[in-house]
């Protein structure tokens, strides 16, 4: 693995509606890989990399859950809303970083019931003694994330925005692999997947693909005392079969099978009883586009320390070149 452009791609702040720093650093690393590059008006990085077949969309996105600022009172504590899907329980006693670098520490109450807290018992505590002076450094609107550290082991990688910056590492690392492709290949990069598969929804309307294609975290039911679900870490790659944004296409799902085999590539297929992707915005375009998702588990979702199987990861990059290079027959 490019453990460093992992590394790197964790690290900038990109919540949903702050994703151009992430833009950024993703087109200086793919420029060279593909034919055109365009960013559309909500922020969308569109990478198109020509061939002949199907219209073939890929999309992963660059945004990451956060806070936003809803009230600073006056001892200078700051209170916060989700941007995305917040766990209170998650969330308390951790580190959060604005844009600037102020630093806080996210804490309850002290008379808040632990058993149901809720977000709007927590509070930001970014070490000023009043409104006044914490104004300067924050103010009504302004977005926080996880603080979060990188964390490599020998089998895995932990750190906060791998949702979905690994999927996003996918693509830009399939796209190094790619030798000829047999699809019309359009890579995007989205914005604001978190607050309602915005842009997914966006870009696929104007590319109106033939077949769509996120690439995505999942969740995983393999820790101690975990929902039953059939998906581990280390088992490879899945293949999506639902979410509560989407069925995916027969058709799609098929040719993803028969590549894994083909390719001895470990799979897992995914039937996932909550959430949703892209895929599900493009599924559901225009008069409709069959659509799946590639997807990598992950341990931990929505914290600081969202952990992933190098080899699942591995094991996608591998499926989405070869994906993209063989034509599509729908």
């Amino acid at each position: 693995m490019n453990i460093e452009n992992l590394k790197k791609l964790t690290s900038i702040y990109g919540p949903s509606g702050h994703e151009e720093q992430v833009a950024k650093y993703i087109i200086s690393e793919i420029e060279s890989l593909v034919d055109e590059i365009h960013v559309d008006k909500l922020g969308n990085v569109i990478a198109r990399k020509k061939g002949d077949g199907p219209k073939l969309m890929v999309a992963g996105h660059m945004d990451q859950i956060g806070m936003m600022v809803t009230d600073v009172d006056d001892k200078g504590f700051v209170r916060l809303t989700n941007i995305g899907g917040i766990n209170p329980h998650v969330s308390h006693g951790q580190r959060v970083v604005f844009k600037d670098g102020t630093v806080g520490i996210v804490f309850a109450e002290g008379s808040a019931d632990m058993a149901k807290l809720a977000l709007d018992k927590l509070y930001v505590d970014i070490g000023c003694k009043n409104k006044e002076e914490a104004n300067k450094k924050v103010n009504i609107g302004d977005v926080c994330v996880y603080l979060h550290d990188f964390l490599e082991t020998e089998e895995t990688v932990s750190v906060g925005a791998l949702d979905d910056r690994i999927g996003c590492f996918v693509m830009m690392e399939a796209l190094k692999q790619i030798e000829k492709v047999e699809n019309d290949c359009y890579f995007v990069f989205t914005v604001q997947e978190e607050v309602g598969i915005r842009g997914g929804k966006t870009s696929a309307y104007r590319i109106n693909p033939d077949v769509g294609l996120a690439v995505d975290i999942t969740s995983s039911g393999d820790t101690p005392g975990a929902k039953r679900f059939k998906i581990s870490l280390h088992e490879g790659v899945a293949i999506k079969v639902r979410d509560n944004s989407l069925l995916s296409h027969p058709k799609v799902n098929e040719q993803l099978v028969e590549l894994c085999k083909s390719n001895e590539l470990k799979y897992q297929m995914e039937v996932l009883e909550f959430g949703g992707t892209d895929a599900g915005g493009i599924s559901l375009t225009r008069e409709g586009i069959p659509a799946s998702c590639i997807s990598i588990p992950t341990r931990y979702a929505h914290s600081a320390h969202e952990t992933v199987s190098k080899a699942d990861v591995n094991a996608a990059i591998t499926l989405l070149a070869k994906t993209v290079e063989k034509k599509f027959e729908i």
